[in-house]
């Protein structure tokens, strides 16, 4: 029953896309420090690589749920976008603060981009489809473990791959900007007095993580990472 009320209520739908969105956050943060360990080093990034696949069964838990958490969270985002353009949108608890910026109209748009963006990279990093001859399959240091360091450097060395992976961030630090703020206002979690705070720390984070991604292609373009 409460299952059924979730996803058949608006609120409901709007918790399952607050949830599973948080948890895509997470992973979003705790992916970018794991990335981080190429500025350590070769030996730093293959061994948290190779230890992430040493998990076996818990990293395919991990992996089906972030999965089932992306689809839910896409499925119930685009089905309220629709009832929105449809009828008369539902109010958050608290509206009288709540103004349209440009991040909260494209909410959709950039949604799009990021699942557009998440394909090809699985593509390219987890299934070695583009630029196949780099892949960590192909690639083995001198401890026998993939090569995952060389792999991102032949990847972001590709100009064009560097550049469609920032204007990704972009995207995604965008869609961050807004939806950390969705989040609160939906569990009811904010006021009119916190709000303002809650804008600074939403785009204080949507600018850390773009920072924090974009530096690993722009050091490997300029040299910095070798």
């Amino acid at each position: 029953m409460i299952l059924k009320r979730l996803v058949t209520s608006s609120i409901g739908r709007k918790t399952i896309v607050a949830v599973t969105g948080t948890l895509l956050v997470l992973f979003v943060i705790v992916h970018m420090l794991g990335n981080w360990n190429m500025f350590l080093g070769p030996d730093a990034m293959n061994s948290y690589a190779a230890n992430l696949q040493s998990l076996g069964g818990l990293l395919w838990l991990a992996r089906i749920g972030l999965i089932v958490a992306f689809v839910l969270h896409i499925f119930f985002a685009i089905q309220l976008n629709i009832e929105n353009k449809m009828a008369r949108p539902i109010p958050y608890k608290k509206k009288d603060y709540v103004k349209a910026t440009l991040t909260s109209r494209t909410m959709a748009l950039s949604g799009l981009l990021i699942l557009s963006f998440v394909i090809y990279h699985l593509l390219h990093y987890t299934l070695g489809i583009v630029q196949p001859e780099t892949f960590k399959a192909n690639l083995t240091d001198s401890q026998g473990r993939p090569d995952v360091y060389m792999m991102v450097i032949y990847g972001f060395k590709n100009p064009l791959i560097s550049i469609s992976y920032i204007i990704a961030m972009f995207f995604l630090a965008m869609h961050l900007d807004h939806a950390v703020q969705s989040v609160f206002q939906t569990l009811g979690l904010t006021t009119k007095n916190i709000f303002p705070k809650l804008i600074r720390f939403s785009r204080g984070l949507a600018i850390f993580i773009f920072i924090g991604y974009t530096l690993i292609p722009l050091s490997i373009l300029l040299g910095i990472i070798k």
